[in-house]
């Protein structure tokens, strides 16, 4: 495949971010400057009015230790910073963000981190801080799973988390999606025009949707459309749309979808083709080989030929996501 219209390569070429740090910089330095304000409503949720058990164990300096009790990727560790900072604690790591962890090979807990601080003051960040590591470690466990299914299975375009993520938890679970390894999506509605069918039918057509999200949009947004058959996707092409959502094809069908569309357009517009719904970790195999790829026989070796779909985007990656469970025992 070639470049797209603004010289990037394709989305199946782009590199996908494997850790929270690595040669392109820190993960946290994405988070925008606002997250410290909804740590802070966190914590005016969980105490809403006096302190009662804060009473009871006073200020007195304590340390508390962090363990791991179940095995997957630690992720999250910016907001479980922000929480005890905001209640002028200090939390020193003993791994980086990333890090596999496995507490069966370490007679079922591993010392993750130490928190320092006054008594009370450990245990009001406690839940807060706690609930957003785990849920942000489950979904990056899930990511980092479901992207080596992918890869496994022969897949090496782009693996994509969904926006059906938790309201007022987005931050926390697209960061987990990225400590995964796997790419975020859009974040928002303003992150990318996508038109769905409700907003086709609203407007009247996919052509005049597309054309009313490009005259606001200008160049700066992409705009992707939502299609049900191959007919639809032309008209979204053809419209000026930069990604079709091939949404709920079967196996067959996506890849015959896929490779006629990218045949007829070839030379003449520049589309990714993104594949959603459907893939589970349990179906990552029959997911790939029916709908990605094509098989060849040639002097009795088996081809594998990569078909054009640029994008899987699954809210697998983050619905129904087991947490990794943390605990934070105060030293005594």
């Amino acid at each position: 495949m070639g470049s797209n219209a603004d010289g990037a390569p394709p989305a199946a070429n782009l590199p996908l971010p494997t850790q929270a740090s690595n040669a392109h910089g820190s993960l946290a330095d994405l988070l925008p400057s606002h997250f410290t304000t909804e740590i802070t409503r966190w914590l005016a949720e969980d105490t809403p009015s006096f302190d009662y058990g804060g009473f009871v164990v006073g200020s007195e300096p304590r340390t508390a230790q962090l363990l791991c009790k179940s095995e997957g990727v630690l992720a999250g560790i910016p907001f479980f910073n922000e929480v005890f900072k905001q209640l002028e604690c200090t939390v020193d790591w003993q791994y980086d963000e990333g890090t596999y962890l496995d507490p069966r090979k370490s007679g079922g807990k591993i010392k993750v981190a130490t928190v320092k601080g006054p008594t009370r003051k450990l245990l009001l960040g406690e839940r807060v801080a706690l609930n957003t590591l785990a849920r942000c470690s489950g979904v990056a466990t899930r990511s980092k799973k479901m992207l080596e299914l992918v890869r496994g299975a022969g897949y090496m375009g782009v693996l994509a988390g969904t926006r059906k993520t938790t309201p007022g938890f987005r931050l926390v679970e697209k960061y987990g999606m990225l400590v995964g390894g796997i790419d975020g999506h859009r974040h928002d509605l303003s992150s990318m025009i996508m038109l769905k069918d409700n907003h086709i039918w609203a407007k009247g057509s996919i052509t005049n949707a597309v054309k009313a999200a490009r005259a606001v949009g200008g160049f700066a947004l992409k705009i992707e459309v939502e299609v049900q058959t191959e007919a639809d996707a032309d008209e979204a092409i053809e419209a000026g749309a930069d990604i079709v959502m091939l949404d709920n094809f079967d196996g067959d069908g996506l890849k015959v979808a896929a490779k006629s569309l990218k045949d007829r357009w070839r030379g003449k517009r520049n589309v990714l083709l993104e594949s959603s719904g459907g893939l589970t970790e349990s179906n990552v195999k029959e997911y790939i080989n029916n709908g990605m790829w094509e098989h060849s026989f040639i002097a009795d070796i088996t081809l594998l030929i990569l078909s054009d779909i640029d994008i899987i985007s699954t809210s697998a990656v983050h619905q129904g996501v087991s947490h990794v469970d943390f605990s934070l025992k105060i030293e005594h």
